[in-house]
């Protein structure tokens, strides 16, 4: 809680997060870089119908550490929980970010997110919005092999320490650099 806190520009209370994590809890992920640390990553959805009509995805909160960003953090936990919602039959995924994020947008963009609308004065802060969603295109299954264990979102090992972890690999990191943004 205290990543999103710290990292979002909208203020969530401890009955958001209940009410994302007692109803899909397997759509939300922590990244940890190792066994000792905390969290530097989180991103918490939800999939449900939309209108009786589209099984839709919602990421409702994606946050990064600021120390640990441009690092893949961010799009490797997207991509995982697309992977996961797609056992599921999600038909699309959508999201809303500030409209002068121009970091989160292009993230989006570059994983295929197009902009739909743009939502006025969306946020408490009064800052505009965009609506960004992704068409998920069906999931082909081996029908010969249809075991879930053998699906290639479940086949990379992620690092369960606590649940609903991912671990980051080492990279070359100085805490004392300056950050280029």
């Amino acid at each position: 809680m205290t990543l999103v806190q710290h990292e979002l520009s909208e203020p969530y209370v401890i009955y958001t997060y209940r009410y994302f994590l007692r109803q899909w809890p397997h759509l939300s992920f922590l990244a940890y870089p190792d066994e000792t640390s905390g969290p530097v990553g989180v991103i918490v959805c939800k999939q449900s119908m939309h209108k009786d009509v589209t099984n839709r995805g919602y990421i409702a909160m994606l946050s990064v550490h600021r120390d640990w960003r441009k690092r893949g953090i961010a799009s490797t936990l997207v991509r995982r929980t697309i992977e996961i919602m797609k056992l599921d039959g999600v038909e699309e995924v959508v999201l809303e970010t500030e409209y002068d994020n121009s970091a989160a947008l292009s993230l989006y963009e570059s994983l295929g997110f197009i902009r739909e609308k743009r939502l006025f004065r969306f946020y408490l802060n009064g800052k505009d919005a965009f609506r960004l969603v992704l068409v998920v295109p069906p999931v082909e299954y081996d029908e010969d092999n249809d075991d879930l264990k053998t699906h290639p979102a479940l086949m990379k090992p992620l690092y369960l320490a606590p649940p609903r972890t991912i671990a980051i690999p080492a990279l070359p990191y100085d805490s004392d650099d300056e950050s280029s943004r």
